[in-house]
């Protein structure tokens, strides 16, 4: 890092401080009735906790620049020993084919010694049809009746009857890639081989958690149209923070395409049964006892996320309500055996949690001023512009510089309003140990009802408020007055565009495709006439494909396809063909050439084994890994307007013909 840029980092910090004190120093209404008292505290309480946490990810991203802390995966070393490996797919009352899949990608992970692979169903529900499909898979498969410990209970159990040295944890619905291993066990067996040469500076590793990524646009960048634009809004922790953590030896577990060693898993009591997120507090009680965890930063595996509203915050409300749960039961504020590093990360994802409850604050606090004269915040306006601004803007500038291009600030914002009226109620009553029962698995599967409408209501609400406030707090002001009410105006001008993109997410879009397509280029045939010719897939799904000629065959009379004509395919995979059936539901263009998109018949046996290997075995492409810095949040907030006019004019069009 370069003289000038940490003189900017720790120049935003300082001027941030120097606010942070003259807020607390001068312009506290100490006097005001104690409505206004408390809402001034939390005011500026949530200040400093979101400055806090600045400071925090702005050390660690320093940090990081200072040691140059890239994570290099070795090649497996052939001098030392390969371990056995069991990789256990848990499950609780997921669809059976949603499974398959996961299990199906497992027998597909490459290892110099398959034999030393062991996939493991791990079934709490003790279904008959799971245990069906270990069979057919050659798995093992323990299930179990009356399991009151949830996903945690369910792990400990199979881990009775597992002996291997090395395990790894997926859920139903993340798809291991091929490379999963190749990923992470050579970081073992080279800690293995530093642990046995008594290198001092080295610790045991405990374990190593691969990116979560999912193989469908989450609720933001599908219901924003945002599929090309935005990567997952999960993205910005799993590749980028979790991998800062394990640049300082304490990536937190994330729940699932995580590789273990047994003995530390063994050594701190197995899966925690006492909180919603066994996997946050699994890894620091591993860090705790004194070894390391890493987080890679190459996606190994692929899932589902929910799209629908309910299913999101009912995903969010058992991660906020399970992260407070582990910070008690962990006491990471005091707690002699945790580093200082893994103390801030753990105090850092505690204040996460806190940070829909600062942004509902920091939404109402100008809303008070404007509609009711309601003043939490006692300033001269040119000595706040003297004092905040710089800070302000400084500090946002060096967040920006030092982010990651998945995600920019903006974005940040607009998904934390988003999470915000949902999210603050749980976090206070789970920090004043008002205890939800147990959640049940995420459903991943797409429902919606009449009452999912409801849930609109606090951002309208909201929204509303903030618009009036507007019109009302600027209305017959001229001049100098729109100057010095301009900080309120610019508060409430941020969170009524944060909260008209939470009305769109609120609002949904219809979904029709069902299952996702995949970008996919693979070399294949066609049988035309007497003989099998040159093809190229464009992308692929469970239901189809598209392809187009490829070769000498593109020369062929275009009249040999055409819509409706039922055609064989063939790809190859792992040494063989994957023969395929369908019809040409459409004929396009493509890149100047004719594209043919086909309707597949669903194969059976090894021909579907093998095809969905080649749809799953690696990141959906049709998805971004980084944001698109041409495109800011106002376009996209002028696409949604446009797009949703546009629907609206079609619904009244259809309504004035009758």
């Amino acid at each position: 890092m370069s003289i000038i840029k940490k003189i900017t980092y720790v120049l935003a910090i300082v001027l941030s401080v120097i606010y942070l004190i003259w807020r607390v120093v001068f312009t506290i209404p100490w006097h005001a009735g104690l409505f206004v008292l408390i809402f001034a505290l939390l005011l500026v309480g949530s200040e400093i906790m979101s400055n806090l946490t600045a400071f925090i990810l702005i050390f660690f991203r320093m940090l990081a620049f200072k040691n140059k802390l890239n994570l290099k995966i070795p090649d497996y070393d052939h001098t030392q020993p390969l371990p056995d490996v069991d990789i256990i797919i848990v499950t609780h009352n997921e669809d059976v084919e949603l499974l398959r899949k996961t299990v199906n990608a497992a027998t597909f992970i490459d290892y110099p010694d398959p034999h030393k692979v062991h996939i493991v169903i791990s079934d709490d529900s003790n279904r008959p049809e799971v245990k069906a499909l270990a069979t057919e898979y050659h798995a093992q498969y323990f299930g179990m009746d009356d399991n009151h410990d949830a996903k945690a209970g369910n792990i400990n159990h199979t881990l009775q009857f597992l002996h291997s040295p090395l395990f790894a944890i997926f859920d139903t619905d993340m798809i291991p890639f091929s490379g999963f291993l190749k990923d992470t066990v050579p970081l073992f067996t080279e800690n293995f081989k530093q642990l046995a040469d008594d290198d001092q500076d080295v610790k045991p590793l405990g374990f190593v958690q691969t990116p979560q990524s999912f193989y469908n646009a989450d609720i933001f960048q599908f219901n924003l149209f945002s599929e090309k634009i935005v990567p997952n809004e999960q993205d910005f922790f799993s590749r980028d923070v979790n991998v800062l953590n394990g640049s300082n030896d304490t990536a937190l577990f994330t729940g699932s395409n995580a590789l273990f060693l047994r003995e530390v898993v063994d050594k701190v009591g197995g899966f925690p049964t006492d909180t919603l997120t066994e996997d946050f507090e699994l890894g620091t009680e591993i860090n705790m006892a004194g070894y390391i965890s890493l987080a890679t930063a190459q996606p190994q595996s692929s899932g589902i996320t929910p799209i629908d509203l309910k299913g999101v915050i009912k995903q969010r409300t058992r991660w906020a309500r399970g992260v407070i749960q582990s910070c008690r039961n962990l006491h990471i504020f005091i707690n002699p055996k945790l580093g200082w590093k893994n103390r801030l990360i753990l105090i850092n994802t505690y204040l996460y949690w806190w940070s829909f409850a600062r942004r509902i604050i920091y939404i109402i606090a100008p809303i008070l001023y404007a509609l009711f004269k309601i003043q939490v915040v006692m300033a001269n306006f040119w000595i706040l512009m003297i004092v905040w601004a710089p800070g302000y803007f400084l500090l946002h500038y060096v967040l920006k510089d030092t982010s990651d291009s998945i995600r920019n600030e903006r974005w940040g914002e607009i998904q934390e309003t988003f999470f915000a009226p949902y999210l603050f109620i749980p976090v206070i009553l789970e920090t004043l140990g008002v205890k939800a029962k147990k959640f049940k698995v995420t459903e991943k599967n797409v429902t919606f009802s009449i009452i999912d409408k409801l849930y609109i209501l606090p951002y309208f609400s909201l929204w509303l408020v903030t618009l009036i406030a507007i019109i009302k707090f600027n209305y017959g002001k001229f001049g100098s007055e729109i100057l010095i009410g301009s900080v309120i105006t610019f508060w409430l001008l941020m969170h009524f565009i944060n909260l008209s993109f939470c009305l769109f997410i609120a609002m949904g879009r219809p979904v029709y495709r069902k299952t996702e397509r995949f970008s996919r280029q693979i070399n294949g045939d066609i049988w035309l006439g007497n003989s099998w010719q040159d093809m190229r897939t464009n992308d692929a799904s469970e239901g189809g494909l598209s392809f187009q000629l490829s070769g000498d065959t593109r020369d062929l009379e275009h009249s040999q396809l055409l819509q409706g004509q039922m055609v064989k395919l063939r790809l190859p995979s792992h040494d063989q063909y994957v023969n395929l059936t369908g019809k040409i539901m459409r004929v396009s263009h493509y890149n100047a050439d004719f594209a043919y998109s086909v309707q597949l018949t669903v194969p059976n046996g090894d021909d579907r084994n093998h095809y969905l290997q080649l749809i799953y075995n690696g990141f959906n492409d049709t998805l971004p890994l980084t944001q698109d810095t041409w495109i800011s949040p106002f376009d996209e907030l002028y696409t949604n307007v446009m797009i949703r006019l546009q629907k609206l004019e079609r619904r009244v069009s259809r309504l004035t013909r009758f």
